[in-house]
């Protein structure tokens, strides 16, 4: 009488383990990436978010800019924080304290640079190396 074995071979076994292994070898990096570049997209929509509201100030109190801590509601309901560095808030520099003239909103940095590649500085040039995020209201948003 013939016994029957149930289960699966010790190569079996290492052969599904190896696949796995280089699968995951595969996607984790791929995984990471795009999580990076998610974060990146959102400290740029922020940034938006920010201005949308400094331009709605400008409009209700005669073409004057406000520091971030001015603009609350109506302008803006929740300050945002910079995704990147972990509850860092975004900085707004103005000309001077309610003075009429342009703003930039900048984060804390700490970005991939690689996420950052499609950006140009404030000077035009490529972004090779940008760890920052930078929103000018003349043109934009730059790495910075």
């Amino acid at each position: 009488m013939k016994k029957f074995q149930r289960g699966f071979t010790l190569i079996e076994l290492m052969v599904v383990i190896a696949i796995i292994s280089i699968l995951a070898a595969i996607l984790i990096p791929n995984f990471l990436h795009s999580r990076a570049e998610s974060v990146t997209a959102a400290c740029e929509g922020n940034e938006k978010q920010i201005a949308t509201a400094e331009e709605e100030y400008a409009v209700d109190n005669s073409g004057a800019y406000a520091s971030l801590a001015v603009l609350t509601t109506p302008y803006i309901s929740v300050v945002v924080t910079d995704p990147v560095s972990a509850g860092n808030a975004y900085t707004v520099t103005i000309p001077g304290a309610g003075s009429n003239g342009s703003y930039q909103i900048s984060d804390a940095g700490g970005h991939d640079t690689t996420t950052t590649t499609s950006l140009t500085k404030s000077d035009g040039t490529a972004c090779a190396t940008c760890a920052s995020i930078l929103y000018a209201q003349a043109s934009g948003i730059h790495g910075n």
